[in-house]
């Protein structure tokens, strides 16, 4: 590597983790952030000589770069919805229907913020819980935009009017609408609600251990009146904490009492886990499940069987009886 190249990547490598979290709240996908932050690399690199300090701060430069490269993306891609922002619910016992969606909201996992990351300390980690994550997805590319520079990020408006390439006045509508679709998707309100990191854990902890014990009233006593339990790529989900109940019987009997989870927290602090179902002497990799944590219990378990999901969240798909990956 040349000393330009060097001294280059040390002016921006900084950034890479902002602009990770940033790329993904645009998406709703980790795989395309990792992929949309590395072209804006490779055009911030490109485009090294056209960097004017005197006009703009190297992050405002390399946002530029990125929300212009997301924009691109999002006209090919469009939005990646759940299930339960899609179509009505379903009963907990109906055969489950593939969605035709060509692609799904994903959940992020908490590795990708690198801890120690000296960008780190500007990421808002509760705008990447997957009910923020969500909501993002009902507005257009440059709401989206307008939203996350503005409110999450602290850009002034006319920082923002410079990166989205529009006027203060443009910037101020997007946001006015933005501000008016998040609220309906009453996203502050579940945020406001949120315990502390701890506390979720300890729910997490007791959910663990009913559900190895397929402790199913167990269960029922950890969740809120108004759960909802979704399990995108499938369009079934439904709601409420007796639906949940028949569904967990469900699962047991079809699938047997024996399992293997391994924690993970994803999407600035939520907590899950990886679901591993007994197959033979080992343990086979069956599902993702994060969850939403209030003060009334968990309101939410997002369940994802999608194998590049658990390919961003490293999950080995077997495990032997110690717990431990099979080549």
């Amino acid at each position: 590597m040349t000393a330009v190249a060097e001294g280059f990547d040390r002016l921006v490598e900084p950034y890479r983790t902002e602009l990770l979290a940033y790329c993904y709240r645009m998406l709703g996908s980790a795989h395309d952030a990792e992929d949309l932050v590395q072209d804006t690399y490779l055009r911030a690199w490109r485009a090294r000589e056209q960097y004017d300090d005197t006009r703009s701060s190297m992050r405002t430069w390399l946002y530029r770069i990125a929300t212009n490269v997301c924009l691109t993306a999002l006209e090919a891609r469009g939005r990646r919805p759940l299930p339960s922002g899609t179509v009505a619910a379903s009963d907990p016992l109906a055969p489950f229907v593939q969605g035709e969606h060509a692609a799904w909201l994903q959940p992020f996992p908490d590795s990708a913020p690198a801890a120690g990351d000296p960008a780190g300390t500007v990421i808002d980690r509760g705008s990447l819980r997957l009910a923020f994550a969500a909501a993002l997805q009902h507005l257009s590319a440059r709401q989206r935009g307008a939203l996350i520079l503005r409110e999450v990020l602290g850009f002034s408006a006319a920082e923002t009017a410079d990166i989205l390439g529009t006027t203060v006045v443009s910037v101020n509508s997007s946001l006015q609408r933005a501000r008016s679709r998040m609220k309906e998707a009453g996203v502050r309100q579940e945020r406001v609600s949120e315990p502390s990191a701890a506390e979720q854990r300890a729910w997490l902890e007791r959910y663990m251990k009913a559900f190895e014990l397929a402790d199913v009233e167990g269960l029922k006593r950890l969740l809120a009146e108004d759960v909802v339990m979704e399990m995108p790529p499938m369009l079934n989900w439904f709601s409420g904490r007796a639906n949940y109940g028949l569904f967990m019987e469900w699962v047991f009997s079809a699938a047997g009492k024996d399992w293997l989870l391994k924690e993970v927290t994803a999407n600035g602090g939520q907590p899950g886990f990886a679901a591993y179902q007994r197959v033979g002497g080992g343990y086979v990799l069956h599902t993702l499940q994060i969850f939403t944590v209030t003060d009334q219990g968990i309101t939410r378990n997002s369940v994802f069987q999608d194998p590049d999901v658990h390919a961003v969240f490293g999950l080995a798909a077997r495990l032997d009886d110690r717990g431990l990956a099979v080549a």
